[in-house]
Formats: C-alpha cells, sequence, structure tokens
C-alpha cells in the first residue's frame, strides 16, 4: 500500500480528519494542542492507502515536543504523499510558513494543502494568504463536518489510479494483533521500538509520554503482525486529566480489539492490584494474556527465583479461566527474552485457532470422570455427563451435555477445566465450561 502522512502544527484537525478518513476514532481528539505525540496509521476507507496521523510540529529543541517533531519529519520524508494541513479560522501563521519549507525540503512526494474548518465562510480568514505555502490552491475542507474531502480523494486518485480497491486488490490478509499495556514507565514504548529495530515511539523517564493507542503494522520472528502500544493506565484517583481519561479508555478499547495482550510489568518492582485489574478484564473478554517482566536484568540473581515464584501464585490464586499464567522474563532495554516472548505469544495463538476433536474431548472427560465421580445433586441424584465437545474459541469453550442433574459445584467444574486444559495444552489459554441439560422426553410438553 502506499503512504500518505497529515501533517502541519498543532491544533489544525490532523486528528480529526485522519478518523474522518479511515472511519474510526483511532485518534484522540481534544481542544487542547499537542495531544498527539506519537504516529498512528490506518488505512483510508475504500482506498489502498494507509494514512499516518502525525504530531504538530513544533519548534522545540529538547523535550517530547522535540522527540515528537523529529518523528513526523521521518515519517513525511518516507511518504508518497503527504496532506498539510492548517487552521482557516486562524489564518496563516509564521509556523505554517517554517514548516512548509521544512517539509518540502523533506520529501519530494505530492503535497495537498488542506484549509481545515473552512464550514463557516463568515470566520474564514483570507484564504488567498494560504498560496504564500508554495503548495498551490489551497482546498477547503472541515474535517469535523467531513466535507470538501472529494479533492482529497481525486489527488490520491491522480497520483495512483492501482491504489483504488477493486474486487482484486481488496483482500488484506489478517494479521495477528498484540497490545502492549502495563502502567505508565514500565517500557511499553521500549519494547515497541525494540520489536520494530527503529525509534518510532518517543521513549522518555516519566508517565503519561504515549497517549494514543498506535497501531503499527511490521514483521517480527517470521510473522506479520500489527503492534498496539497503548497509554500508560494509572489508578483512578492519579487521573485528574481528562486527556489522560481519554487515553486510557482507549486503552482499555484495545482488549477488545487485540487477539493477544502483552501485559508489561517492571520487575524491580512488587505488582499492583491494578495490573491484576487489567489481567482480570483480557481473561474476562477470552483474550490470551502474555504478561511481560520487563527490566529483568536489573533483578538480583538470587531473588528472581522468589519473585517468579511469587508473581506466578498471584496469577493462578486470582483467576478462575486460566490453569498457567503465561510470566516470562524479558528487558525490553536489551532485548534479551523478547525473541523467546513472541515465539511463545505465536504457539499459543497458533493452538487457539484449532478445534479439539470431539472424540478426544470425551475420551478425556471420561478419564476425569473415572477419576473423581461427579458430586451427588441437592436430590441426592447421581449427576450425569453424556457428552462434551468444543463450541467456542477465545476464550476456549467445552459445553458438556448433563442429565439428572441439577447445577454442577463449581469445585467439580474446576476440577474439569483443569484436566482438559492438561490434556489439550490449553494451559495458558482461558477456558470456560458451559452446561446444558439434557431435556427429559417424558416430560409433559
Amino acid at each position: 500500500m502506499l503512504k500518505l502522512t497529515i501533517a502541519g502544527r498543532p491544533n489544525t484537525g490532523k486528528s480529526t480528519l485522519f478518523n474522518a478518513l479511515t472511519g474510526t476514532r483511532d485518534a484522540l481528539v481534544h481542544d487542547r494542542p499537542g495531544v498527539t505525540r506519537d504516529t498512528i496509521s490506518g488505512q483510508i476507507k475504500n482506498r489502498n492507502w494507509v494514512v499516518s496521523d502525525t504530531a504538530g510540529l513544533e519548534n522545540a529543541k529538547t523535550g517530547i515536543a522535540a522527540n515528537s517533531t523529529n518523528i513526523a519529519l521521518d515519517v513525511i520524508e518516507s511518504s508518497n504523499a503527504v496532506l498539510f494541513v492548517v487552521d482557516g479560522r486562524a489564518g496563516l501563521t509564521s509556523a505554517d510558513i517554517d514548516w512548509a519549507r521544512l517539509v518540502r525540503k523533506k520529501t519530494k512526494a505530492p503535497i495537498l494543502l488542506l484549509v481545515n474548518k473552512s464550514e463557516s465562510g463568515k470566520r474564514l480568514s483570507d484564504v488567498n494568504e494560504f498560496y504564500k505555502l508554495g503548495f498551490g490552491e489551497p482546498v477547503l475542507i472541515s474535517a469535523e463536518h467531513k466535507t470538501g474531502f472529494d479533492k482529497i480523494y481525486e489527488f490520491l486518485d491522480e497520483i495512483a489510479p492501482a491504489a483504488l480497491n477493486t474486487e482484486e486488490n481488496n483482500y488484506v490478509p489478517q494479521k495477528l494483533k498484540i497490545a502492549i499495556m502495563g502502567q505508565p514507565n514500565v517500557g511499553k514504548s521500549t519494547l515497541v521500538n525494540k520489536v520494530l529495530g527503529e525509534k518510532r515511539q518517543i521513549v522518555m523517564d516519566a508517565p503519561g509520554i504515549t497517549r494514543d493507542t498506535v497501531k503499527i503494522p511490521t514483521t517480527f520472528y517470521g510473522r506479520n503482525i500489527i503492534l498496539m502500544d497503548t497509554a500508560g493506565l494509572r489508578r483512578k484517583a492519579g487521573v485528574k486529566d481528562d486527556v489522560e481519561t481519554l487515553s486510557a479508555i482507549k486503552s482499555l478499547d484495545a482488549i477488545d480489539k487485540a487477539d493477544v495482550i502483552i501485559l508489561v510489568i517492571d520487575a524491580t518492582k512488587n505488582i499492583e492490584n491494578q495490573a491484576l485489574g487489567i489481567a482480570a478484564r483480557v481473561y474476562d473478554k477470552g483474550k490470551i494474556l502474555c504478561v511481560a517482566l520487563n527490566k529483568w536484568d536489573l533483578v538480583a540473581p538470587e531473588l528472581r527465583d522468589e519473585k517468579l515464584l511469587k508473581l506466578k501464585h498471584q496469577f493462578t490464586n486470582s483467576f478462575h479461566q486460566i490453569i498457567k499464567p503465561l510470566i516470562l522474563a524479558i528487558s525490553a532495554e536489551t532485548g534479551t527474552g523478547i525473541q523467546n516472548m513472541f515465539r511463545r505469544i505465536y504457539e499459543q495463538w497458533d493452538i487457539s485457532n484449532t478445534d479439539a476433536p470431539t472424540s478426544l474431548i470425551n475420551r478425556i472427560v471420561e478419564k476425569l470422570i473415572e477419576a473423581r465421580q461427579p458430586p451427588m445433586s441437592r436430590l441426592k441424584r447421581p449427576m450425569k455427563i453424556k457428552f462434551a465437545r468444543q463450541t467456542g474459541r477465545h476464550p476456549m469453550k467445552i459445553t458438556i451435555n448433563v442429565g439428572g442433574a441439577s447445577d454442577i459445584p463449581e469445585s467439580y467444574t474446576r476440577y474439569l477445566r483443569r484436566g482438559l486444559s492438561e490434556e489439550l495444552h490449553w494451559e495458558h489459554l482461558p477456558v470456560t465450561i458451559e452446561y446444558k441439560k439434557d431435556e427429559n422426553p417424558f416430560d409433559a410438553k
């Protein structure tokens, strides 16, 4: 696919335009300038173009703004086309002129000048002054109201008619989506950069740097994947900013959109209840969870066994959906353990997409019943387990037909879940068991 980049100074409406072009709400939108820090990407609806929303270009020498601007300029340099967005209400600014000059130096790709917030002619400044930017005729649009987009599509189609979606080229292979989650400053963006082999995400020793959920298609350890770097999640008491609240909502929303979640934990600290809360959400959604013990190289060797054992106990005792949590030690800074972690994740993903033979499931259940008979019902009748089969994935779901009994006790369900998980190699996957009561054919209709 061809690459399109949205660029401009802060608060011109770039993220609103990104969401409108992709038909998503992936980009965080707020009236405050400088909300976007990382570059996020998505596919334009009905076009084989990947569009990137970049941070606002700012004249800063150090700090977050400088890092964001440098990353944005790198993305612009590698683009096939650029949408340069200005604020039609504010009029032409010296910053627009400076950044337009720099963008022209960075890329030889075609550039379309968009004058955003042009829905009201009364509030619009003199449009002709934007000719000074050297990008040709300004195109009036309203990203919020989705007006003026025809000119954008014409611009893209003139560059590459073959990029139009057709029946032949509309197919995009499904990629494994892996979300990186955790509390602030545990090393999520460092991990993403290590996997990508480049400094794509801003890394600073301060919480709250990443705000958007950033989706990055890449290839790692032999697989095409989409990495989702999320904003750090803090306890509610520590969240006093509405932008951080929006970021947290997007982070939790990533659980629904991802196939696998890597929960990054700082190995030098004790696990907090919030990390367990994130894990609970993941398991409840039936998703695969890998707990990455980051900064493992900073843990004293004599403390490692005890720390790992304690953490496994915490997870095993906290959640009924899994038998054995997938907890792996890594160092995002040095890269130690990262390939092994992804190898294990790929293994679990492949297992989770298979159907266990019904005959095998029933043999396992029969063996479990033989080893430990179901308890008597409240009516002192024997509980009869008749037939079992797999009826779902993500989570792995087993439906068991029962007869002659009321509810199966939770203790016996845990016994069956453990036995089935171990035999089917589902120990690291969330597993649910449901019972379907056989109807008595002699009951009155």
